[in-house]
Parts: structure tokens; C-alpha cells; sequence
């Protein structure tokens, strides 16, 4: 008797990658990088500084104008000595600025704040005195730099290091001073493109 033969399965298309967005080489595209890491919750900060006048040696010289900058990529680096280090898209204003400037300060914003860093954030401004006209501030003791009325904490520093790091440039600052200007409410937040509230 004869038995039937089942007929061996045609061979399986080989699987054909989805089309990647423009990016590297090798390694992830621009928007894969993107995607996964709007997933990683961050604090928001706004980052200042004083520009050097324009003649130091003339008392009669305006002075520099205040600069400031949102930023999420923040982060303590070491208790002993104080050090903290932010990243600055390289050529960026504020990399320029720090560059020439080594004092400078940060502003940890609350919950009640994401005006403040929606304004900061903003692209192709060409001056950031209008900004700063009705947002409360003092002056840092040790750096002059705004520091932004009711943040959660305020830190001054002096740039103890610049590392390049792609298309960044990692901002190492050693903490000159802090100071707790409001005890109440929570940390503005940012998450997949959003700025939130903790909770």
C-alpha cells in the first residue's frame, strides 16, 4: 500500500526589516533613541548665567545680559567634593556662553512651574532679557546668575570640567552654594514630550 507523501513546505521568505528612519551606521535611528529614552522620567531645571561684560576693565561698560536654558539632562555626579553635571547640545547659546563663563547656576523647578521652562525652551529667540522681566529672582551671591523665585533648590557653580560627548558637551560643575527657596509642592516633571506632575 502506498503511503502519501506530504510535500516539503515551501522555505520561509526571509523576514525583511521595517524601514528605519535616517540615523547611524549601526545602532539605533534617531527616532528609535528618541522613542525609548522620552520614556525615562526627568526633572526639569533652568540653567543660568551672566555674560562677561563687554569691557571688564571699564567700570562705565554695560554689563552682560543674563541667559538662561531649560534642561532635563541633570543629575548629581559626587557628594565629596559637590559636584553636579548638566548637557548642552554643542554650539548651543549656553554651551558658548559656559565655555567663556565658568559661573553659573541652577534653578531645580517645581510643579507650578512648567511656564517658566516652556519659555526657556523655546528656539531661534534672539535675547532672553524679555524673558526673565516678570519671573521673581535674586541674584547668586557667588556666581550673579538669576536664580528663579520659588524653584524647589537652588545651586551655584563653577565649571570644574567639559567633556565632549557626541553632539553634546558634558558640563561638570562644582556646587558653590545651595539654597531651599520653597518647601511646598512636587518636581516638574518631563515625560514623552510632556512636561507633568509627579503623582
Amino acid at each position: 500500500m502506498d503511503v502519501l507523501k506530504t510535500p516539503p513546505a515551501a522555505p520561509t521568505p526571509p523576514l525583511t526589516p521595517a524601514p528605519r528612519s535616517p540615523g547611524h551606521a549601526e545602532g539605533v535611528s534617531n527616532d528609535e533613541f528618541r522613542a525609548a529614552l522620552s520614556r525615562l522620567a526627568a526633572g526639569v531645571v533652568l540653567l543660568t548665567a551672566r555674560e562677561p561684560s563687554l569691557d571688564p576693565d571699564d567700570p562705565a561698560a554695560p554689563p552682560g545680559e543674563d541667559a538662561g536654558m531649560t534642561a532635563t539632562a541633570f543629575m548629581s555626579v559626587s557628594l565629596d567634593p559637590p559636584l553636579i553635571l548638566v548637557s548642552l547640545r554643542n554650539n548651543s547659546r549656553m554651551d558658548d556662553l559656559l565655555d567663556e563663563q565658568p559661573l553659573w547656576a541652577v534653578s531645580i523647578l517645581s510643579e507650578s512651574q512648567s511656564h517658566i521652562a516652556g519659555r526657556f525652551a523655546m528656539k531661534g529667540r534672539i535675547s532672553d532679557r524679555l524673558l526673565f522681566e516678570d519671573i521673581p529672582y535674586v541674584r547668586g551671591t557667588h556666581t550673579d546668575a538669576p536664580l528663579v523665585g520659588g524653584a524647589l533648590a537652588t545651586l551655584e557653580c563653577r565649571t570644574e570640567q567639559r567633556v565632549t560627548a557626541g553632539d553634546h558637551t558634558l558640563v561638570i560643575g562644582r556646587v558653590l552654594g545651595a539654597t531651599l527657596p520653597s518647601a511646598d509642592g512636587g518636581p516638574l516633571m518631563y515625560f514623552r514630550g510632556r512636561y507633568r506632575n509627579l503623582g
